[in-house]
């Protein structure tokens, strides 16, 4: 009896060994196309707020990514990248960085296609474009402002997917604060601004989306954020923005396109 429960166990062990034996070259490849964008090609991230995956231990990473994978763990970005992983990526995935020295010293570089943005700064878009929404944002005591040009507008008007051309460009303000440091709301019942900090946009055109990478891509979409001063940020990693947006492929992957298909149609 002994003798049989040894056997039967020790193939069961290879057989489990077998079917979930991580390849660390595929998820060297893995990693370089797409998790190089935020944790460096080499497990050295590209920000302090962004950890380093280097000599992290392969059943740690492995268990993270499967919850990313299953939602159990809440990141936008993670759940974006870990919903399109296979079961047979993630072990790969966690070998390739566990088998890598533990990271230290300088940063990573922004994968170039993900440091550099093709956004312009719509001057005049005031008198051409629609504001379309206001958005309240208690946890940072902000107000936003959204606008769209034309192109946008036309495509949300006919209930169309917003086609290249399209610009979604957003004021970023500090609310003003009452003597109990809470924001004051106005008579349209949204935050009063205070001072304007910063501007986000997104727009596309052809072939923007050709250097992404595809667990990445949102078609052509780009992101960029400008200063108050409209320069813009060269420190914007746009893999963040990227993979935030990467579920809402069926809207067009923009979170406010019900509001502004609402004020298209109105206008």
């Amino acid at each position: 009896m002994h003798a049989t429960w040894k056997t039967a166990t020790a193939a069961a062990l290879l057989a489990a060994g077998g079917a979930h034996a991580a390849d660390a070259e595929a998820g060297k490849a893995k990693a370089q196309a797409v998790c190089a964008a935020c944790h460096g090609a080499n497990g050295v991230s590209v920000s302090d707020t962004i950890p380093n995956l280097a000599g992290q231990r392969s059943a740690y990473l492995e268990a993270q990514l499967k919850a990313w994978k299953d939602g159990s763990r809440k990141s936008a970005v993670m759940n974006a990248i870990g919903a399109q992983l296979s079961a047979e990526e993630i072990p790969n995935l966690a070998a390739y960085f566990a088998s890598l020295p533990a990271g230290a010293g300088a940063k990573s570089e922004f994968m170039p296609a993900l440091a550099r943005t093709p956004i312009t700064f719509p001057e005049g878009y005031r008198s051409s474009y629609l504001k379309y929404t206001t958005i309240d944002m208690p946890a940072t005591r902000q107000v936003r402002y959204y606008w769209a040009n034309p192109t946008a507008v036309q495509a949300a008007r006919e209930g169309k997917a917003l086609p290249d051309g399209s610009v979604l460009f957003v004021e970023v303000n500090t609310a003003k604060l009452d003597a109990d440091k809470k924001p004051i709301v106005g008579p349209d019942g949204h935050f009063v601004a205070d001072q304007l900090v910063s501007y986000t946009a997104m727009a596309r055109e052809a072939g923007w989306g050709a250097a992404v990478p595809e667990l990445l891509r949102n078609e052509n979409w780009n992101y960029a954020v400008f200063s108050a001063a409209k320069q813009v940020r060269s420190t914007v990693n746009q893999a963040e923005c990227l993979a935030c947006h990467k579920p809402l492929d069926q809207t067009s992957y923009v979170f406010t396109l019900a509001p502004l298909t609402a004020a298209a149609r109105t206008r």
